[in-house]
């Protein structure tokens, strides 16, 4: 029989999954339009780029894919050594990240965001994407959702064919809605607050999910046991 619906798995997605989207609101909004959370439009702009002759753009798209990456694997690779145990152990990376994005334009000095803090931010969601890891493998994506909306309509179509619950969609639709509610207090945010004081901005608020991932559910810290590989981080 099924667990509970609002279990802490599904309070901790929609909460990283909020602090995605806010994250990605905030770095596109007062850069140069750059994709922290949407490694699929940096392709395309990586590629195309070199078509239309803007190949700023097209290396700059290339170098977040490979900050992103490198992201995951620096992650991953202290999860399996170091943070096995601990919950806020990925958003604890992701916050450090935006704290060297933050420092490193107090040192730049640019009017918006630039290239280099946002390489940066794009490793902190590359890391924060490894929260929830079930054999090895990330179970729940946390800022690419393209792949949550598939599911959902997957979903609604098993439910809608008799073949299914409610349980089949309702999980991808709350993920995607915190995304998106993310994205929109990035956006209320960016309204009044100007240009690249929106790292501070998100720097806090990765610090506060950080926080919150650590009182959650102090037994993952301090007494839980988990295999290696699975469970959250």
């Amino acid at each position: 029989m099924p667990g509970p619906f609002w279990d802490l798995e599904m309070r901790l997605s929609s909460v990283l999954s909020i602090l995605a989207g806010y994250i990605g609101a905030a770095a596109y909004t007062h850069s140069a339009g750059y994709f922290v959370t949407f490694m699929t439009g940096n392709t395309e702009r990586a590629v195309i780029g070199n078509f239309s002759g803007d190949h700023t753009l097209a290396k700059g798209a290339a170098m977040l894919i490979v900050s992103f990456l490198l992201g995951v694997f620096v992650a991953s690779l202290c999860r399996r050594f170091w943070w096995r145990n601990h919950p806020h152990g990925a958003t604890m990376l992701t916050t450090f990240a935006l704290l060297c994005a933050a420092v490193t334009d107090d040192i730049v000095g640019d009017r918006g965001i630039g290239l280099l803090q946002i390489l940066f931010v794009a490793f902190g969601m590359g890391a924060l994407n490894t929260s929830f890891v079930k054999n090895g493998e990330v179970s729940i994506p946390v800022s690419y959702v393209t792949g949550t909306l598939v599911k959902f309509a997957q979903g609604v179509e098993r439910h809608l064919a008799g073949g299914g619950t409610v349980r089949d969609w309702l999980g991808y639709a709350v993920q995607y809605g915190s995304f998106a509610i993310g994205a929109f207090i990035g956006g209320l945010v960016s309204l009044v607050v100007d240009g690249s004081n929106m790292l501070d901005a998100a720097l806090a608020g990765s610090a506060i999910v950080a926080a919150y991932t650590w009182w959650v559910d102090p037994r993952w810290v301090h007494h839980k046991p988990k295999r290696r590989g699975d469970g959250v981080a």
